[in-house]
Formats: C-alpha cells, sequence, structure tokens
C-alpha cells in the first residue's frame, strides 16, 4: 500500500479520540450520577490507568510497529496461545460492542424522528443497516475510513466542548452551584465508577491494531495515543465536573438524554433534538472506527497463524474483505438476537459483556510489555500500574458480566486447538516427505 492510502496524524488521531468518545458520554452522567464525587475520583482514576496503558501502547507501537494492536504484542511476548486468547478477547470486544454502538446510534436518531420506535423491528434493521453501510466503506479502503474519522470526530466533539465552555462562562459568571446529596465517599464505589467510566477509553489503542496502514508508524502512533487519550480524558473530567456544578443528581438520574438537558436548561428546550444529532453523528463514528478494527485483528491473527488463512486475504484495495464480512455477520445476529430487550438494556448488555471480555487483552498486552521492553523502567513501571488498574476496572464490573465475559473467552480455545490441529495435518506430509 502506497503512502497516499494510509492513515496520516491527524487520521489516526481521529481514530483514537473517534473510538474513545461515542455514545457513552452521552449517557454516561446519568448513570453516575447517584456516585456522586465519588465518580470525579472514578474518572481520575480511570484517565490516570488509561494513560499509562496509553504510554505503554505507545511504547510499543513505537519499538513494534505490528499490525494487530494487543495481540501482536501477546504473540512476540508469549507465543501463539496467549496470543490466540489477546486477539479472541480483545476481537469479542470490538465485534460484540459494535453491537451496542449500532443500537445507540438508532437510539439516537429515534429521540429525532420518533416514528421510527413504533414501527417494529424497524430500529433493530436499522441498527444493521448502519453496520453493512460502514462496512463497505472499510472495504471501500482505509482512507475512506479515515475520512469518515476525521469528519465525525470533529462533529462529536462540538456539543461537548460547547458544554464545557458554557460551564466555563457560569463559573466566571460566578453562577451559584446546585445543592448536591452527599454521597459517602467508598474506595468501592470508586472502583465501580471506574469500571464504568473506563468504557469511555475503549478504543485507546485504536492506532495500534492498523499500525501497518499508518504512515510513518513508528512516529505517528504513540504521538496519536498519547496525545488522543489527554484529550479525551480533558473532555470526560470536564464534562463529569460540570454536571456535579449545576445538573442535580436528581435530574441528572432520571434523564434519558443528559448532555441534551444539561444545554436545555440554559440554552432552551430546543436544544434537545440538536444535541441528539450530534450524538448520532458521534456513535457513527464510533462505530465506524471500530468496524475497521473488527476487520483488521482476524486478518492480523490469520497471518500469524492463529486463525484460518482464509481470513488473510485482501481485496483489491488492501482491506480485509472477508474480516469485515465475517465481523459483521457477527454483530448483526447478535444485535436482531437481542433486540427483544429494548435499546436501553441492549446497550448496557452488550457493553458489559463486551468490555468483560476485552480487559484480558488488555491485561495481556501490558504484561507482554514488561516483557518485551525489559531495559525502558519507566515502561515497566507504567505496563504494572495498567494491569493493576485492569484488575481493578474488572472488579468494579461485577460477577455477573465477568462470567459472560469468560465464557467468551473460553468458547474461543476449542476453535484454537482446531485451527492448530488442521495448520498440523496440512504440513504433515511435506515434513514426512
Amino acid at each position: 500500500m502506497t503512502s497516499a492510502g494510509k492513515l496520516g496524524f491527524w487520521m489516526t488521531l481521529a481514530l483514537v479520540v473517534g473510538n474513545m468518545i461515542g455514545s457513552g458520554i452521552y449517557i454516561l452522567p446519568a448513570t453516575l450520577a447517584p456516585l456522586g464525587y465519588n465518580q470525579l475520583i472514578g474518572w481520575a482514576v480511570t484517565l490516570g490507568g488509561a494513560l499509562c496503558l496509553a504510554f505503554t501502547f505507545a511504547r510499543l507501537g513505537a519499538r513494534l510497529p505490528l499490525a494487530g494492536g494487543p495481540y501482536a504484542y501477546a504473540q512476540a511476548a508469549f507465543g501463539p496461545v496467549p496470543g490466540f486468547v489477546t486477539a479472541w478477547s480483545y476481537w469479542t470486544m470490538v465485534w460484540a460492542g459494535n453491537g451496542a454502538v449500532a443500537v445507540a446510534v438508532v437510539s439516537n436518531l429515534s429521540l429525532i424522528a420518533p416514528g421510527i420506535s413504533a414501527v417494529p423491528g424497524l430500529p433493530a434493521l436499522l441498527s444493521v443497516a448502519f453496520v453493512w453501510l460502514l462496512t463497505a466503506v472499510n472495504i471501500r479502503g482505509v482512507r475512506a475510513a479515515g475520512d469518515v474519522s476525521v469528519v465525525t470526530t470533529a462533529l462529536k466533539l462540538v456539543p461537548l466542548v460547547g458544554l464545557i465552555g458554557l460551564t466555563l462562562w457560569l463559573v466566571l459568571m460566578g453562577a451559584p452551584h446546585v445543592s448536591q446529596p452527599q454521597v459517602a465517599l467508598s474506595g468501592s464505589v470508586v472502583a465501580t465508577a471506574a469500571g464504568l467510566t473506563f468504557w469511555g477509553f475503549l478504543g485507546l489503542e485504536s492506532a495500534t491494531v492498523p499500525a501497518d496502514k499508518v504512515e510513518n508508524a513508528s512516529a505517528i502512533v504513540p504521538r496519536a495515543t498519547l496525545i488522543g487519550v489527554a484529550l479525551t480524558g480533558l473532555v470526560y473530567i470536564g464534562i463529569s465536573t460540570a454536571f456535579a456544578l449545576y445538573m442535580p443528581m436528581q435530574a441528572a438520574a432520571a434523564s434519558p438524554a443528559p448532555v441534551a438537558d444539561f444545554l436545555a436548561r440554559f440554552l432552551g428546550s430546543g436544544v434537545g433534538q440538536i444535541v441528539a444529532v450530534f450524538a448520532a453523528i458521534s456513535a457513527f463514528g464510533t462505530l465506524n472506527g471500530f468496524i475497521l478494527l473488527q476487520g483488521e485483528v482476524p486478518w492480523a491473527m490469520a497471518k500469524g497463524g492463529v486463525f484460518p488463512r482464509w481470513f488473510a486475504s485482501e481485496g483489491a484495495r488492501g482491506t480485509p474483505v472477508r474480516s469485515h464480512l465475517v465481523s459483521s455477520a457477527l454483530v448483526s445476529v447478535v444485535t436482531l438476537l437481542n433486540f427483544g430487550r429494548g435499546m436501553g438494556d441492549l446497550f448496557a448488555f452488550i457493553a458489559s459483556v463486551s468490555l468483560a471480555a476485552g480487559l484480558l487483552s488488555y491485561f495481556l498486552a501490558m504484561l507482554a510489555a514488561v516483557r518485551l521492553l525489559p531495559r525502558e523502567p519507566a515502561v515497566i513501571i507504567a505496563a504494572l500500574v495498567g494491569a493493576a488498574f485492569i484488575a481493578w476496572a474488572a472488579w468494579g464490573l461485577g460477577v455477573e458480566a465477568l462470567t459472560y465475559g469468560a465464557g467468551f473467552i473460553v468458547l474461543g480455545l476449542p476453535f484454537y486447538l482446531w485451527v492448530r490441529r488442521d495448520a498440523a495435518a496440512s504440513t504433515g506430509p511435506s515434513d514426512r516427505g
């Protein structure tokens, strides 16, 4: 692939920021409101953990610009079995999570066009249609996906930056803060907040996954990763602070669209539908970025010999067409089979399960960094802190989500053994010759 067909810095940065800032930030203020000021501590702890992860991924990306991200590092450090487990858990997180993101696109559109929810089956069909629309974009080429990322990331930041700007103006004007109920500070509650807020940082490693398709990857991947996480963290903490200062906890917790309701308190009720448009664009952009990743991971696994070689095929534009088709088919099946839960319940269910499955990939990637970069003390410290944070965030998710996530991972092991057996059988005759 020529450099003209690769991702530059701004596209890579947009991929990182766009994958992290998706639909979650538009609904998380309602979920976090009952936690009181524990949520601010949770965001701060999560940002610290995310920066440790980002720094570790940045150094790995600079030293080993390999396609596949977490999988590539685990494979290089520990061999094919841990590499497969890492890739399987990460891939599960991405494609399963894409079901939740696709639902979020339609959920926000239904606020603008209520008739969508009134037609049985239409929300499910629209969710799947958006998945396949963006699958076609990604098959067309990585630059096409990059263009979508740049545009949607710029647009999705408009209401969020506007909310933070409004808050700063209120502070400067001396507007009185709302009186919030007292919620005791608690380590377990902060852990719960961290488990929820880490959803907002999923995708921080996005630049490392398609590293072979990034121009000057050893320089751009680490820079985009660190800058992207820092910018995203500032946005999240700014929004959480705004709600703590100027939105009553009960109102935030009861709101189906807390960001829209916050802005409506000061700018008028008509702002709700405008924010819903931007929220739909935000989820749409995130879906685009993660569809890029869900195609790249099986392709990298096949190249590494832990997935069927069939997935290693590329289309005329150098994109992993077969990986995209299979991944999007899985997203479609999960979305259609579970749509009876309702859009809100479906989002929460898929998000928690996919996150629980994917945390293992982050944990193994941190251990891989310790093995691969033994002469970089700063990386080792950051990786160990990142691994400890991942374990803590997993605890915050709860037993049910972790059980489902573990089930997804266990289901992959027989598949790995089958692939390896077939690989051994195919090479056996020539070895004996």
